[in-house]
């Protein structure tokens, strides 16, 4: 099973992008690292989703402000197999990263 860094994007405006599914047969324990590269101030989403494409009830971020060269990180992540994290700028210039450590439930 995998540990460190499980996933990593350079996120497009105003696009879902899948950073990390946990796989089958795990649960992961995950922290997620938004970096806003840009000179502007930005808003970026982050859930836990059954799917690729997240419903209201699954963001644990929603258009939170992150300052130009700011950072935000949520710690503490469990998930279980099948999930994603999905993640979401409302600008270009932004990094997104998952790390963490994958278990087998077997």
């Amino acid at each position: 099973m995998a540990t460190g860094r499980l996933g990593t994007a350079d996120l497009a405006a105003a696009t879902e992008t899948t950073l990390y599914t946990c796989p089958a047969d795990t649960f992961s324990a995950v922290s997620v690292s938004i970096c806003n590269r840009g000179n502007a101030a930005i808003a970026v989403r982050i859930a836990v989703s059954a799917t690729e494409t997240p419903t209201l009830a699954e963001y644990i971020e929603f258009d939170a402000e992150l300052l130009p060269k700011g950072v935000l990180e949520r710690t503490g992540i469990v998930m279980g197999d099948g999930e994603n994290i999905v993640v979401r700028s409302s600008s270009p210039n932004v990094s997104a990263m998952a790390f963490g450590i994958e278990t087998p439930t077997n």
